[in-house]
């Protein structure tokens, strides 16, 4: 059973993910992957936060493993990185760099948020 709400959630995850991309991409006009950093930021942020309400595993599943690793997305930031370097290898230093580094805070900030629940 949890096999199907991962992949429900997961569903779910990539809607959200398709939707928020369409709408960054309209918003803002530029090389730099503003909507997958965007989505990867928040997913980091809302995972630290959910772990650190330690819910059921049935509601981790569906809502971290299902929906929030739907939404975020490794791969797309990874090939955007290497996109970005065959033009500017500065930019995807820095692309990568602050995925990384506000990525990590976000995460932490939204784990110390949890705790103080």
């Amino acid at each position: 059973m949890s096999i199907l709400f991962a992949g429900l959630g997961a569903s779910i995850g990539a809607l959200i993910r398709f939707w928020v991309t369409q709408l960054g991409n309209k918003l803002f006009k530029t090389e730099f992957p503003v909507a997958t950093f965007f989505i990867n930021i928040t997913g980091a942020f809302l995972l630290g936060l959910l772990f650190s309400l330690a819910p059921t595993k049935g509601v981790y599943t569906i809502l971290g493993t299902g929906i929030l690793g739907g939404y975020t997305t490794f791969s797309t930031f990874m090939n955007e990185a290497v996109q970005l370097g065959e033009k500017r290898r500065l930019r995807e230093l820095i692309y990568v760099g602050l995925s990384i580094i506000i990525g990590l805070l976000a995460s932490a900030l939204g784990i110390w948020l949890g705790n103080q629940v």
